[in-house]
């Protein structure tokens, strides 16, 4: 399964991955980081480029990819090599399939999904995508929110909690409905939990902190990803313009649990980028 996403390009750095000294930290508080951000060395050096990211100080994940192995290794294999690297795997993002029929999603083969992340004790499973085609209309939002609430149940058997990611797209009103809120009203609130993603909502135009009000306790997960000021795209978390102390102050009425670093696209190396986000995020008190 291949995770979708509007960014159009990402600079690489060398395929060979080296470590330098201030890229290098071991910071004893929890920082989670979501896979994405280092997707392409990922493909090429599955080993090294997790060991590069503890080396960063990154202790909890976030992951993507589930089609039954993760880039090729066997959910026990995957598991044993982020356990040895002293990551805790929290939460893992599935697709709906609803479009092409990929295996280990909401439609196709959720049982064996399920089965495997309970395998892992990973506490989180999100959906984390809808194509195109999947938000035309609120019929298929209401299909969705009957198939999240069947997904949560099997979630739920495994003890297992269920999360769906937002991103801009799920906030346009459809005939005067603003499909985010049908998904919140329309799924069990303890079977289908939200992971908010802190800088689609607010390309949106919407504020989280609303959101946190109106359905406390609803927002377990979160990403922390910055807007860059005028462009509105990606940038390392502290240098942008969203206000994370003021998100933050309301995590509690949010029911917030762990969140991840992620940054979709970046103009340096990832690498440099996720040691950026974690020099300003270990300078708050975020936990």
């Amino acid at each position: 399964m291949q995770r979708r996403t509007f960014v159009k390009s990402l600079v690489l750095g060398a395929t060979a991955i080296t470590v330098t000294p201030d890229l290098v930290a071991a910071p004893q508080k929890p920082l989670g980081v979501q896979l994405w951000n280092i997707r392409e060395y990922l493909k090429k050096d599955l080993t090294g480029s997790l060991t590069k990211l503890a080396k960063l100080g990154y202790n909890q994940l976030e992951l993507f990819g589930y089609d039954g192995t993760y880039w090729g290794k066997t959910p026990k294999e995957f598991s044993k090599i982020c356990s040895d690297l002293g990551f805790t795997i929290i939460s893992a993002h599935f697709e709906t399939g609803r479009i092409d029929k990929a295996k280990g999603t909401l439609w196709y083969g959720w049982d064996k999904a399920v089965e495997d992340t309970a395998l892992m004790n990973i506490p989180y499973m999100v959906c984390a995508w809808l194509f195109k085609e999947e938000r035309t209309s609120l019929d298929l939002y209401k299909e969705l929110t009957d198939k999240l609430n069947k997904a949560g149940e099997a979630c739920r058997q495994a003890k297992i909690q269920l999360g769906y990611h937002s991103h801009n797209f799920e906030f346009p009103p459809i005939d005067g409905i603003v499909p985010y809120d049908l998904i919140l009203e329309r799924t069990d609130k303890e079977l289908v939990k939200m992971e908010a993603d802190l800088f689609w909502i607010t390309k949106a135009g919407v504020d989280p902190v609303a959101y946190f009000q109106k359905h406390p306790g609803r927002f377990p997960l979160w990403h922390v990803k910055d807007m860059e000021r005028g462009s509105e795209q990606f940038a390392e978390v502290g240098h942008g313009v969203i206000n994370f102390d003021r998100i933050f102050a309301a995590r509690q009425v949010a029911g917030l649990k762990y969140w991840f670093v992620e940054q979709d696209q970046t103009s340096r190396e990832p690498f440099e980028s996720l040691a950026m986000s974690r020099d300003y995020i270990l300078k708050k008190n975020y936990q």
